[in-house]
């Protein structure tokens, strides 16, 4: 199976579709505004998907079988205490156009529990939903997709929800993953949508769509497990330099528009560093932490007391330097990786200091790559540290073409064996270390003031 941007846009383009028709359907059913929040082609690992579900809430869903254009499975998943509100307002809705109002509405008042009657309203609502996002793919396709009738399922855990998908992915397999949420307006009510396309189905849509020679599905999947590779560096770098034992929460490739990349950050006052990286591929580097994380990371790595000296924003000069140098080494960890299975040199820029609100922090590189590409590969990652304030966001951002040329000049045998690990000394408490593994040229002047 080939892919290219080309074919991935529109398939992008269908997801967007697809959610603004579920939106307005919700809207017009429930008498609720509501609105298409982030899409996002992903590719995911069958152990990432599951790890949605390991919050332990129950969740209910309405699956759908497809067949046409598109084979597969559409899942609608709620948490369950949202459908059990949507279900409250239809329930509500359809009191005031009865004789029987006081009754319907006083259940409605207090469900906590799925009936006959309420199963049958969820799995409606879910049925709706299911066929806005279908019928928006078919628009884009310009082609007939048909659907099963509608199975509700509820429970706590993704085997519930997907044992039953004929070829979902499992362990370790990457599947493109279509999820889509739709937000309301005023209260939190909102869901997950998931696609499980089957892969010969979606094989010969993507030779139908390709305008390009195309990339090796495997080829593709090669890297992202180099992209994992790399985060789990991270986290041992960041482990080694703070003492705070940190391990990779999430992991991600997302195949998204470039102006909804800012909508994926968190919406609060983020400190962080942002390379810029040469070579092939090239692109941009981000490491973000929320303010609390990043004065644990400075407790860590400065003496006591020089962290609170004079500085930018609440982070002195000592302080910044410690982020940037941690930054910087995590840098090294992440693209030395990708140099030696490659063999290649990716060179990276000195670390940009950034203390800014979420979208800010991200802007700058989505204008500078948006001048010559709409969409790009993101590599989410969050690291996270057990019982200590520690949470970094990694967003890896690979030029398009740059990417491409990567993909295909991949030996994917190399993974497993070149070295991922950066050679570096012991930089805690001076902020002036020097980094660099075997396939990576970096630059460690962290004394450069470059707030943004």
């Amino acid at each position: 199976m080939k892919l290219d941007v080309n074919a991935l846009g529109t398939f992008y383009r269908m997801a967007r579709e697809g959610a603004g028709l579920a939106a307005g359907r919700l809207t017009h059913m429930t008498d609720v505004e509501t609105r298409a929040g982030v899409t996002k082609l992903n590719f995911m690992r069958g152990r990432e998907i599951r790890r949605d579900f390991e919050d332990s809430t129950s969740k209910v869903g309405v699956r759908v079988e497809l067949t046409g254009a598109i084979e597969g499975y559409s899942v609608i998943v709620f948490e369950r205490e949202n459908a059990l509100r949507i279900v409250e307002s239809l329930l509500e809705e359809s009191a005031t156009d009865t004789d029987t109002e006081s009754e319907l509405s006083g259940e409605a008042g207090e469900l906590d529990e799925f009936n006959e009657m309420t199963r049958s309203a969820a799995t409606e609502v879910g049925n709706i939903m299911n066929n806005g996002f279908i019928d928006g793919w078919a628009d884009v396709l310009e082609t007939v997709i048909d659907v099963s009738t509608p199975e509700f399922v509820e429970g706590r855990s993704a085997d519930t929800f997907f044992d039953e998908v004929e070829k979902a992915p499992a362990g370790d397999d990457l599947a493109l993953l279509f999820q889509s949420q739709i937000e309301t307006v005023e209260t939190q009510v909102g869901f997950s949508h998931y696609l499980f396309p089957e892969r010969e189905s979606m094989a010969a849509l993507l030779d139908r769509l390709r305008t390009s020679g195309g990339i090796e599905y495997d080829k593709l999947d090669g890297f992202d497990r180099m992209a994992e590779r790399g985060a789990e560096e991270v986290a041992k770098t960041a482990t080694t330099l703070t003492g705070i034992d940190t391990s990779v929460e999430i992991r991600r490739l997302n195949f998204v528009s470039l102006e909804t990349i800012p909508e994926q950050v968190p919406d609060e006052r983020l400190v962080g560093v942002a390379f810029e990286f040469d070579g092939v591929p090239s692109g941009y580097l981000l490491f973000l932490f929320d303010e609390e994380s990043a004065n644990e990371i400075v407790d860590a790595m400065v003496p006591t007391g020089a962290g609170d000296t004079e500085g930018t924003e609440g982070f002195g000069q000592m302080g910044q330097s410690a982020i940037q140098e941690l930054g910087n080494i995590m840098a090294s960890g992440f693209l030395d990786g990708w140099a030696n299975v490659l063999d290649t040199t990716i060179d990276h820029s000195t670390p940009e200091f950034i203390h800014d609100i979420g979208a800010a922090a991200v802007d700058p590189v989505v204008i500078q790559l948006g001048e010559d590409q709409e969409f790009a590969f993101v590599f989410d990652t969050v690291i996270v540290a057990a019982g200590r304030e520690f949470d970094c966001e990694v967003y890896a951002i690979p030029d398009e073409s740059d990417l491409e040329r990567a993909l295909n000049d991949l030996d994917v045998d190399r993974i497993e064996e070149e070295p991922t690990t950066a050679e570096f000394q012991n930089v805690t408490g001076t902020g002036t270390g020097t980094t660099g593994g075997a396939g990576t040229d970096t630059n460690t002047d962290t004394d450069t003031d470059t707030d943004t």
